[in-house]
């Protein structure tokens, strides 16, 4: 009986070994779907997606797909424009307007950018602020195309190691999803209440970043440098923008050492700002009056990019963001590029004129330039998006309209255009870049390694202007 016992645990104990070894196994494949292995390796081993390849995403057929935008504020905003008789009737019922051919701009390989200011100003305030003595900022504004830093974090890199610089630059004070970024371990933050430029919220708040934070319960925001990116492992200036109406207590901790800094009440914009070489910041309090603009860790000088991703805007609420208020924070944080990369949202699968959205770009545009008047302004075009036609996924046939707005949007403004879809290699790039690993199987989003390709792109573009 004893015998029999023993090799009954024998047994059992041998199971429970194959069972350990396969889960550890499957969590080791999780681990490594998230790692740079191609980055780390010099690209020796290939990033793969355990998720990418078991999960098949269905596309739907193009004349399937929804006639209405996805931002509900775009639609919006057209009708209210219709109502007041700003512009002409033109809705989401356009007929098809005709495209314009237009030959890709080129230099060798590069898709440049398109110059459209006056004068033929190109990259003019980018190219003073590296010439000075200072930090020079970008700002990157745009949809879920860059959200997790996905292009940016690239392009960041890329322009560091051109022209100096470190740090991840602004942050937002609270993210349900901060594992996703790469470029910063982010924590803590679950006592702010996220307030957005598309729900319910005070204007007077309202900054480029079209988020603010008020804070519900005592809270910790913490940022962490990483080595996975080149010049995000550290940084030498720390701050954090608020305002705070009443008086309220904010602890800082960053190089080593907690500081309490009491402030005074004030409707005014207000910095706390901590100079040395450090590799955390930790933002803390529980005065309820503040109001978090966002943390923005960076150099003195250099160049540093900022990551602003709202998933689901379409760019249009952007002139909703408070002048008076973007005056206040250019005392503390101003903007020598602002790149807009918006679009996806603003598209319908049956609709080949966005006359009506070109318009309200024109107005952000303005907007925009009107908040930050020492900016250049750079439009991208969108990237290329995937539909189902029968068995197959092409290119949406609406793409190359929406490029088509844009661009126009652009030249109406006098301010600089990208063409992301010919950069990309126009039609059925996003086919193209899905099956080479570049893209996600949605078809639409591109993954890290895709950004960093599109990165590239833009980063030869900007370099070819500010050499011109």
């Amino acid at each position: 009986m004893s015998d029999y016992n023993n090799e009954l645990h024998s047994k059992r104990s041998h199971w429970w070994r194959i069972i350990f070894i396969i889960l550890g196994a499957i969590a080791l494949l999780i681990v490594l779907s998230f790692m740079p292995l191609e980055k780390w390796s010099g690209g020796r081993i290939k990033d793969f997606n355990l998720f990418g390849d078991i999960l098949n995403i269905e596309i739907p057929e193009e004349s399937d797909m929804p006639g209405a935008f996805v931002d509900p504020c775009l639609t919006e905003a057209i009708e209210d424009v219709k109502d007041n008789r700003e512009i002409d009737t033109a809705t989401v019922a356009d007929g098809e307007k005709p495209l314009i051919a237009i030959q890709p701009n080129r230099e060798a390989e590069n898709i440049i950018i398109e110059d459209y200011t006056e004068e033929g100003r190109g990259l003019k305030n980018l190219r003073m602020a590296l010439g000075a003595d200072r930090l020079a900022r970008i700002a990157v504004i745009g949809d879920s195309y860059i959200e997790g830093d996905i292009l940016t974090q690239d392009l960041r890199e890329m322009l560091q190691r051109a022209h100096g610089g470190k740090g991840v630059g602004y942050m937002n004070m609270y993210s349900e999803f901060p594992g996703f970024r790469r470029s910063v371990r982010q924590g803590g933050g679950s006592g702010w209440k996220e307030y957005a430029a598309n729900n319910s919220h005070d204007s007077k708040y309202m900054g480029l970043a079209q988020h603010y934070y008020r804070l519900s319960n005592a809270t910790s925001s913490t940022y962490k440098g990483v080595t996975a990116l080149a010049n995000v492992d550290n940084w030498n200036r720390s701050q954090f923008l608020f305002i705070s109406p009443s008086d309220a207590s904010i602890d800082i901790t960053a190089c080593g050492e907690k500081t309490t800094h009491n402030v005074k009440g004030s409707s005014d914009v207000q910095c706390i700002t901590v100079d040395g070489n450090t590799d955390n910041f930790e933002v803390s309090t529980s005065s309820g009056s503040v109001i978090g603009l966002g943390v923005w860790l960076s150099d003195t000088t250099g160049v540093n990019v900022d990551c602003m991703s709202s998933r689901g805007f379409s760019g249009v609420t952007l002139t909703k963001v408070s002048r008076e208020l973007t005056a206040g924070m250019s005392k503390y944080i101003d903007y020598d590029l602002i790149i807009l990369e918006f679009g996806i949202n603003a598209m319908s699968a049956k609709q080949k004129n966005f006359d009506s959205y070109g318009k309200q770009m024109c107005k952000v545009v303005e907007h925009v330039r009107q908040c930050y008047p020492n900016a250049d302004i750079l439009l991208m075009g969108i990237g290329d998006r995937g539909a189902k036609r029968g068995s197959e996924v092409h290119s949406m046939s609406s793409a190359p309209y929406m490029v088509s707005a844009q661009r126009e949007a652009a030249r109406k403004s006098r301010c600089l255009f990208w063409d992301t879809r010919e950069a990309m290699g126009g039609e059925d790039a996003i086919v193209r870049w899905t099956r080479d690993g570049l893209a996600n199987t949605d078809y639409v989003h591109l993954n890290h390694k895709g950004g960093r390709k599109l990165a590239e792109s833009l980063f030869n573009a900007i370099e070819l202007n500010l050499n011109k």
